[in-house]
C-alpha cells in the first residue's frame, strides 16, 4: 500500500540546499559572531527537525526555539548543539529544560527560582540567558532591575549566567530613532552586568534583520530567523536580499475543471459573479491548509500554466477556485501557490502584500496537513 501522507497534491517542497546556502551567506554577514539557527513554529513551517540539521550542517553553532516541546524535539531527534528556549517557560516544565542542557532565558524571579531548584534535584547546572527590556516592552527584566537580577543570578550554585540579550522593536528600519536608544541602553546595561557575572559569555540582540543590515557587530550571536528561509524579515533593501533563496514552494494540482458562463456566481455566497465565460479550475486546498479564506478579496494570485491567476470566489475549507480564462486546462496540471513555474514566480511576500501581512505568518500558516517533501538532503 503506497504512502497515503506523500500522495497528496498539495505539498510542500522544502529545499535544504537552499537553506544551507542561506546560512552559508548569513555567517558571512554574521563576520566573528556565532549564528544560531531559529526554528521555532516548525522551523517557520518548514520543518524544525530537519532544517535545524541543516543550519547546523552549514555552520549555525546552535538553535533558538520558543516552547519547551520544541526544545525536547530537537534533543528527542540526536541534536546535541546548544539550544536556547528564548522566552520563559511554565515552572513546571523546569525539570525537562534542565535535564536536556537547554539554555533557558531568564527575567522573573519565580522563573529563576524553578530552574535552580530543578538544578538542585538533578544535580546540574543550568546555563541561563538574562533577557532585558531595552524599549520593545514585551518580555524582559527592566534595565533598573537588571544589575540585581544578574547578582542574585550568580550567587546561585546551581546557575550559570552565560548571557544576556534583548529584543530590537525596528531593525527592519535602522533609520527609526529607537534602534540607536536600545543599543546604547543595552551597551550600557551589559558593561554593568559583566561587573557581577564574570562568566558572562555572550551579549546578543541580532535578529535577521541586523544580521541582514551589520549594525551589530558587538552581538556575540546573531539570532538568524526568517532570512534563513530566504524571506525578507521587513522592509530590507533588494541587495540585502540579493544573495539568499527562497526555501519552500507551495504546490498542488487541478482537481476539477469547469466552464462557468457569465452572471453566474462561485463558491460560498456566490460572492464572486463571473463578467464572462470562463474556465474555473479548483485546487485541492484552502483555508485548512493555511490559505487565508479572503484571499479572493485581495491580490494574491497562483500560478497555473505559467500564467499568474487570479483567484475567485470564498476559499473554502479544502479547496479554492481560480479563473483560467479561455487557456486550456487540465484536471492534474501543476498549480505553484508561491514559488516559480516556467518563466513566472510568484513569491511569499507577495503573497504577504497583497494580505497586507507578513511573510513570517504566510509560511507559519502552511498546516500541519500539508505533507512537507524535502530536497537536498
Amino acid at each position: 500500500m503506497g504512502d497515503i501522507s506523500t500522495a497528496r497534491a498539495t505539498r510542500a517542497e522544502i529545499d535544504l540546499g537552499a537553506l544551507r546556502h542561506n546560512v552559508r551567506v548569513l555567517t558571512a554577514h554574521a563576520g566573528a559572531s556565532e549564528l544560531w539557527a531559529v526554528v521555532k513554529a516548525n522551523g517557520y513551517g518548514h520543518g524544525a527537525v530537519p532544517c535545524a540539521r541543516a543550519a547546523l550542517s552549514a555552520g549555525a553553532k546552535g538553535l533558538c526555539v520558543a516552547l519547551t516541546q520544541e526544545a525536547i524535539e530537537l534533543r528527542s531527534s540526536g541534536i546535541t548543539a546548544p539550544i536556547m528556549v528564548m522566552s520563559e517557560q511554565p515552572t513546571s516544565d523546569a525539570e525537562a529544560l534542565v535535564a536536556n542542557d537547554v539554555v533557558c532565558v531568564v527575567y522573573n524571579e519565580h522563573y529563576i527560582g524553578a530552574l535552580v531548584a530543578a538544578g538542585r534535584q538533578l544535580g546540574k547546572r543550568a546555563v541561563v540567558h538574562l533577557k532585558v527590556d531595552t524599549g520593545m516592552h514585551r518580555v524582559g527584566v527592566s534595565i533598573d532591575a537588571a544589575v540585581e537580577c544578574a547578582r542574585h543570578i550568580t550567587a546561585q550554585p546551581q546557575l550559570l549566567l552565560e548571557g544576556a540579550m534583548t529584543h530590537l522593536a525596528t531593525a527592519d528600519d535602522p533609520t527609526h530613532p529607537a534602534m540607536q536608544r536600545q543599543l546604547q541602553a543595552f551597551a550600557d546595561i551589559v558593561q554593568q552586568i559583566r561587573a557581577v557575572a564574570p562568566e558572562l559569555r555572550h551579549a546578543h540582540y541580532a535578529n535577521s534583520a541586523a544580521t541582514l543590515r551589520e549594525v551589530s557587530p558587538e552581538s556575540t550571536i546573531m539570532r538568524a530567523g526568517i532570512a534563513m528561509y530566504g524571506l525578507n524579515p521587513g522592509e530590507c533593501d533588494a541587495s540585502l536580499m540579493a544573495g539568499l533563496l527562497p526555501v519552500m514552494t507551495l504546490r498542488s494540482q487541478v482537481s476539477h475543471v469547469q466552464r462557468v458562463r457569465a452572471g453566474e456566481g462561485v463558491s460560498y455566497g456566490l460572492r464572486t459573479v463571473l463578467d464572462r465565460d470562463t474556465t474555473i479550475a479548483t485546487l485541492p486546498l484552502g483555508y485548512a491548509d493555511g490559505i487565508a479564506r479572503r484571499a479572493w478579496q485581495t491580490r494574491a494570485a497562483v500560478l497555473v500554466g505559467g500564467v499568474k491567476r487570479r483567484i475567485v470566489g470564498v476559499v473554502t475549507m479544502d479547496q479554492m477556485m481560480v479563473d483560467c480564462g479561455d487557456d486550456s486546462i487540465s484536471v492534474g496540471d501543476d498549480v505553484v501557490i508561491f514559488g516559480s513555474q516556467g518563466a513566472e514566480s510568484v513569491s511569499v511576500e507577495d503573497w504577504a502584500l497583497a494580505l497586507d501581512t507578513i511573510s513570517y505568518e504566510v509560511v507559519c500558516a502552511v498546516s500541519a496537513r500539508v505533507p512537507r517533501t524535502y530536497l537536498g538532503q
